[in-house]
Order: C-alpha cells, then sequence, then structure tokens
C-alpha cells in the first residue's frame, strides 16, 4: 500500500529490524532453528502473522524458548499483546508499552497487517527523549534540542539564541506580573492601614508555587500513564492540597499571633494557606490535563504559565481572606 505522511514522531518512523516474523503454522523447534540458521542475534518480538501479514499475536523471546519443539506458533500466541497503528504518537506508544509491561511493540496498519516492531532499547530512547523535552518545558525552554551534544552546545550558545528558546513564556510572565502588581494596587488603601499585611504575600506566594510545582511534576507524565478518570485524580488533589494547607495553616496560626499579637490576622493567613495550597494543587493538575485534551504537550501547561497563574490566584485568595476576616 502506498506511504501516508507520518509525524517524525509517529509510531512507524521508530520501527527497526527488532522483530521476528512468522508464520502460524510454523513450529517453535523451525523457528529457533532459523534464528540459528541466519544468525538473528538483536531481536526484542516474535510477530506471528498469516500468510497475507496480518499479525495474529506475539511471542517475546523468553516464551519462544519456552515452547516444545512440535508447538505451533499460531496456537502458542498471545493474541491479546498491545499494538498500535502508524500514525500513533511515539510518547503514547511508549505509556503503553509501559502500562502492559512490555518491551517492544508492534506496528500494525488499518487492516492489521504488520508493518514493523519497536524494539526496547527504542522505546527506552523515546521515554528518555520526552523526559528531557518535559524538563526544558518545565523550565519554560521553549525548543531545546534533546540531542546530547546540541544539548552540550547548548551551553555555549550565543547569548541571542539562549534568550530566543527562553524567553517566550517569560514574556506570559511579564504580563502576568502586571496583574499581579493591578491586583495589589486595588488593596492600596487596605495596605497603607495595615503594612504588615504585606509581610505575608511572598511566603504564601512561594508556597502555593512549591505545591503546584510538585502537582505538575507529577501530572506531566502521570496523565499519560494514569488510567483514573479525571475526576477521581482531581478530588485525591485537592484533598491532598487541603491537607497540606491545612498543615501549613496550623503551623504558621500560633506563630503569627505570636508575633503580631492579632488573632484575625493570624486566622486570615491559615486560611489563605488551606485555600491557596488547594487551588495549587488543582491548577497543577487542571493545567496539564487541558492542554492534553487540545492535543498539546502537557509540559506547556508548567513552568512560567503555571507559576504567573497561581500567583495571581494566591493574592486574590489572601486579600480576600484578609478583607474577610481582617478589615
Amino acid at each position: 500500500m502506498p506511504p501516508h505522511p507520518l509525524h517524525p514522531d509517529s509510531s512507524a518512523r521508530r520501527t527497526g529490524p527488532h522483530g521476528l516474523q512468522a508464520l502460524a503454522h510454523e513450529t517453535a523447534a523451525a523457528l529457533r532453528e532459523r534464528v540459528q540458521r541466519e544468525g538473528l542475534r538483536h531481536w526484542d518480538l516474535v510477530c506471528v502473522t498469516e500468510a497475507d501479514g496480518r499479525l495474529l499475536g506475539t511471542l517475546t523471546p523468553s516464551e519462544l524458548l519456552a515452547l516444545a519443539p512440535h508447538q505451533t506458533l499460531g496456537k502458542a500466541a498471545r493474541r491479546d499483546a498491545p499494538r498500535v497503528s502508524p500514525g500513533t504518537d511515539q510518547e503514547h506508544m511508549a505509556s503503553l508499552a509501559l502500562h502492559h509491561c512490555v518491551t517492544a511493540m508492534p506496528v500494525v496498519d488499518e487492516d492489521g497487517r504488520l508493518v514493523g516492531v519497536v524494539g526496547a532499547a527504542t522505546l527506552m530512547d523515546i521515554l528518555r527523549r520526552e523526559h528531557v523535552e518535559d524538563l526544558h518545558r518545565l523550565a519554560g525552554i521553549a525548543r531545546e534540542s534533546v540531542d546530547a551534544d546540541q544539548a552540550r552546545q547548548a551551553l555555549t550558545a550565543p547569548p541571542l539564541r539562549r534568550a530566543r528558546h527562553r524567553l517566550p513564556w517569560l514574556l506570559v510572565g511579564l504580563a502576568g506580573s502586571m496583574v499581579a502588581t493591578y491586583i495589589v494596587s486595588r488593596f492600596e488603601a487596605t495596605l497603607e492601614a495595615r503594612p504588615m499585611l504585606a509581610f505575608f504575600v511572598p511566603g504564601l506566594v512561594y508556597l502555593a508555587d512549591a505545591i503546584g510545582t510538585q502537582t505538575e511534576a507529577v501530572a506531566v507524565r502521570g496523565l499519560s500513564l494514569s488510567h483514573q478518570p479525571l475526576g477521581r485524580m482531581l478530588v485525591a488533589e485537592l484533598r491532598t492540597g487541603l491537607l497540606m494547607g491545612g498543615v501549613l495553616g496550623l503551623l504558621a496560626f500560633p506563630m503569627v499571633w505570636l508575633v503580631f499579637g492579632e488573632l484575625a490576622l493570624a486566622a486570615a493567613v491559615a486560611l489563605a494557606l488551606s485555600g491557596a495550597s488547594m487551588v495549587a494543587t488543582g491548577l497543577g493538575l487542571l493545567l496539564p490535563w487541558g492542554l492534553t485534551r487540545l492535543g498539546l504537550d502537557p509540559a506547556y501547561g508548567s513552568g512560567p504559565l503555571a507559576t504567573i497563574v497561581q500567583d495571581l490566584l494566591s493574592l486574590l485568595i489572601y486579600f480576600g481572606c484578609v478583607t474577610a476576616v481582617v478589615v
């Protein structure tokens, strides 16, 4: 069949000589003899097919060795083994392999015919590359290469190139910081009357960012590996955030009361910590999930973008608590 244009990160682009193709009527002894005769060493999977190339099932090397000599491969093959289409994204393919605990993945076309096999070393390389890309995007770096040599060169690249890779999301952060400044300015009269209210903003924003970053680090890859419903994951993260915020609030409450001598202020800070922590965990999960639903890499929803959104929400929560409890 004529080749279809495929994305460079599609599964079909990563196939190689990692599979043995055998017919269903062949015996284990015949295939083992062929492997020895042809000196085939670098393979990770036996793909058992019909005469027209349609994939029936697969066998691992250890399963092949354990078969009786006269056992036919068609009867022994695992017919429920995972397989992917040529256009499947390589990251999804790698996560599917992890989920099913397999070390190689067959690629089949829309008619079920074998296109090729993605081997264990290639799957490991895919996971490594995706991990490096996620680290770059978590740091707000737009287009760094994952190639080892080019990654080293990036450390000595001209300043203009480095800035071009790092600036895009920081510009989003700059716009968000202006919004944050506007939010604080709306409470100018309150801050003039009670200057001590400004003392807690840096700590509150930092803690919310730290909690959100923890959630993002788990969610960016966890969303592709986990098969739990979003609602269950969101409820669990909100409960986790509330628990952590509650502990932080309970620890901050007596310290603020002791130092400043104001019960209402201590209560407002504790409430703001609890609320901001819960929102940060929810946002750290929802931003990557939303981008995944849009077909974008969830790592783009982390780093500077998530940080500025969390900062804005933390400020609104804090001043809301202060207005309700203290003022």
